[in-house]
């Protein structure tokens, strides 16, 4: 199959909707194990063997979250490369569905009023359900990204981004109202709205899946008869040596690998700095993180229409002043109404940067590479990912002597940090056109500082 008869297949409106259906889906488990109430359960989960106000239990929620990303991080520039040698996207997208939600299932099993089940701390239990159920929901991700360059143009690629971002807060914000009224009605069940998320993943994922469009494979001289995996390590040995050659893709990712560190640790870590800074309690958390979807929303929309009028580097660079400020007030601090602030702020910056960034990335690929390349940004993030949960977790433990607020605001400020450089190395980095930068075809880029 050839480059030019795969792109014959053109995008259809259901087929974007059942795009936008599956982050719709996804982030019932983003918003409610990732961020929100999981965390919280976790800690808990650990007091009941570590006694130290939390300090323990935020450090081991942080090492979790850089044990889930080692395992994608591995993985996903291989099964992205043999996933476009198979054509089966979904495939791999329905299996790390499944895990994701069958773990996430099983979550609502845990306990918190029991320190030990079957001989072992009820919170390596959660410890281990939450790794499994995580590497499902993070495998996923590179397999449906790659659906982004096939299901848009040049001119409608921040758009589409968008798009799916904002479909994905308002699944987050109908999750957290089920999670907000189950916990209101029926406190004595705090493991219910773990099994709400999963359902809510599962039950709108399948049709997602349904309608996304399998492309044909894209298949090179030289691969028949090798198996897949010989496949998927040729192509990203490839990818490696090649990918110097794409003009601007190096120092963007550069740059992404510090944010999105930034980003998924200030997401891992929300609820746990609300509750130790600026004393929040369980209900707080889920009306916060129901605000903060209002503002995630449109800051994804409108985002996605400014960088398709003005670029998506420019658009990603303000994003990146709005994180910056929001962590700023984040450990400056102490009234509860500044955490209000934050979270309207980093709504608007999650939404915006994460879309944009991912539309960004699209305009660098080559079509015949889409699911390898999008596996490099996988790559990319959950190498950040590794990195930043690790880093917070263990400034909360050099620092814990200072007593669990003042050692989450120390970590929070390492984040702070990350956002700088990352946007210092934004500035230098040129405008791509979509699957252009091999070629050498750029925009003038007249950004100045």
């Amino acid at each position: 199959m050839t480059l030019e008869e795969t792109q014959t297949i053109p995008s259809t409106r259901k087929e974007r909707f059942s795009w936008y259906l599956y982050d719709f889906a996804n982030t019932s488990f983003t918003v409610l194990i990732i961020t929100a109430l999981f965390p919280l359960f976790f800690t808990d989960l650990a007091n009941l063997t570590f006694a130290d106000g939390g300090v323990t239990g935020g450090a081991l929620w942080g090492y979790a979250t850089s044990i889930t990303m080692v395992v994608v991080a591995i993985s996903s520039p291989i099964l992205g490369a043999v996933a476009d040698y198979s054509g089966s996207k979904k495939k791999f997208l329905s299996a790390y569905t499944a895990l994701c939600v069958i773990f996430n299932g099983l979550m609502f099993f845990l306990r918190d009023d029991l320190p030990v089940f079957l001989g072992v701390d009820m919170w390596v239990w959660g410890f281990i359900l939450f790794v499994i159920a995580n590497i499902g929901f993070q495998g996923g991700l590179p397999f449906y990204n790659a659906w982004l360059p096939e299901i848009s143009t040049e001119e409608t690629i921040g758009r589409i981004g968008g798009f799916g971002y904002a479909a994905g807060y308002v699944g987050a914000m109908l999750t957290i109202l089920i999670a907000l009224v189950s916990y209101l009605m029926i406190p004595q069940y705090p493991t219910l709205p773990f099994l709400f998320s999963a359902l809510f993943f599962l039950i709108f994922a399948i049709p997602s899946i349904r309608g996304l469009q399998e492309r044909p494979p894209i298949k090179r001289p030289g691969e028949e008869g090798m198996s897949y995996v010989s496949i998927g390590f040729g192509r990203v040995r490839q990818t490696f040596g090649e990918i110097k050659h794409y003009q601007g893709v190096g120092l963007f990712l550069v740059a992404y690998f510090l944010f999105a560190d930034a980003i998924n640790t200030v997401i891992s870590f929300a609820s746990i700095y609300g509750v130790v800074v600026f004393s929040f309690d369980t209900g707080m958390i889920l009306i916060f993180f129901a605000v903060t979807q209002l503002t995630a929303i449109p800051g994804a929309f409108i985002f996605g229409y400014i960088a398709d009028r003005i670029g998506t580097k420019k658009t990603l660079i303000s994003t990146l002043f709005i994180w910056i400020f929001a962590l700023t007030v984040a450990y400056f601090g102490s009234d509860p109404i500044m955490f209000w602030i934050l979270g309207l702020l980093a709504g608007v910056g999650m939404g915006s940067s994460q879309s944009t960034a991912r539309s960004m990335y699209g305009q660098y690929i080559p079509e015949e590479k889409k699911s390898e390349m999008y596996g490099f940004y996988a790559l990319t993030g959950k190498v950040a990912a590794i990195i930043g949960p690790f880093i917070y977790g263990t400034v909360l433990l050099l620092a814990g002597y200072m007593g669990a607020e003042m050692a989450h605001r120390t970590a929070m400020l390492s984040i702070l940090l990350f956002f700088v450089v990352s946007l210092l190395i934004l500035l230098r980095v040129r405008q791509p056109v979509k699957g252009a930068s091999k070629t050498e075809v750029w925009l003038d880029d007249d950004l100045t500082v």
